[in-house]
């Protein structure tokens, strides 16, 4: 009669344990706030953006003022700086990936490798991703690439070579060198971790099988790495639409505007012609063509990982 109640009580407790266990608890309250407070963080800048590109609106003269509708877009559609900086940036964005993606593969194969002082090669060839922009942009213009004090400068002259200045006879290629010497270790990473990733097993049946250094180079580490490759692409791409303190510290955005990219004019229009309107509404165009591109990168990439 006792262990009949004893099984009862169990029985009883166990189903009211298990009734607990299944109420759903409604998680919406809870992460609602952080949720409202992210949107608006978000939404709130771009909608004052789209609202000033509609509107007459100058620091320098409050008296003008009212709605615009499409002039600004009108004339920075057709105004030929527009177009000169999307191609400053397409051909930063494309010039700095080839840059990074090629001799990143190339650096993370070489590290893979085992050999004497490796841990502190990987440690200085990561050391410039911590650099801030803002720094790293100083020292390429005053010590390394400085028509008189530079180093670059002392080596042509060394060799008795003319001295190049770069920020007046090549400001773009300046540039992507400067960004690309940023974003290399960050490729360099990514790409390691892959390869580190790649199971021994298959590289040592390669090598039975008589597979050479570029056979294992073409056909077992780089399709290993085409996902790395990818995120790595798509990763840089949004950052690199925006680069702006290298150019800002160096070049100025000149000559002209050889060397002046989508993000720099949103700044020359904001701060110096002082025209919100125009550059809000080049801050618009900023945001859908980087948006184009980022649906294009991730459905590129979804795309290759399915496979």
């Amino acid at each position: 009669m006792a262990s009949t109640t004893t099984t009862a009580t169990v029985s009883g407790a166990t189903a009211a344990i298990g009734g607990r266990s299944q109420r759903t608890v409604k998680t919406l309250p809870l992460i609602a706030p952080s949720v409202i407070v992210l949107f608006l963080w978000m939404i709130v800048p771009l909608a004052m953006t789209l609202w000033f590109s509609f509107q007459y609106y100058n620091l320098l003269d409050p008296s003008v003022g009212g709605f615009a509708g499409l002039e600004n877009y009108t004339y920075l559609l057709t105004d030929p700086s527009l177009w000169t900086a999307m191609l400053n940036t397409i051909l930063l964005v494309f010039w700095v990936l080839v840059i990074t993606v090629g001799l990143g593969t190339l650096l993370a194969v070489l590290f893979d490798q085992d050999f004497y002082g490796r841990g502190v090669a990987r440690l200085l060839a990561i050391a410039p991703f911590f650099v801030m922009p803002t720094v790293s942009a100083l020292v390429w213009k005053n010590m390394l690439m400085h028509p008189v004090n530079g180093l670059f400068a002392f080596f042509s002259r060394s060799l008795g070579l003319p001295v190049i200045d770069f920020f007046g006879s090549l400001p773009l290629t300046s540039i992507i060198i400067i960004v690309a010497w940023q974003w290399l270790p960050f490729a360099l990473l990514i790409l390691l971790t892959a390869i580190q990733s790649l199971d021994s097993e298959q590289k040592e049946a390669a090598r039975m099988d008589g597979a050479g250094p570029f056979a294992m180079f073409f056909f077992i580490i780089l399709p290993h790495l085409g996902r790395a490759i990818s995120v790595v692409i798509m990763i840089e791409t949004i950052f690199l639409l925006s680069v702006f303190a290298e150019i800002y510290v160096t070049t100025s955005g000149g000559p002209g505007l050889a060397s002046t990219n989508l993000a720099f004019l949103i700044y020359l229009r904001a701060l110096r012609e002082y025209d919100v309107g125009g550059a809000s509404a080049a801050g618009v165009i900023a945001v859908i063509l980087a948006n184009i591109v980022a649906v294009f990168l991730v459905r590129s990439i979804a795309r290759n990982i399915a496979d």
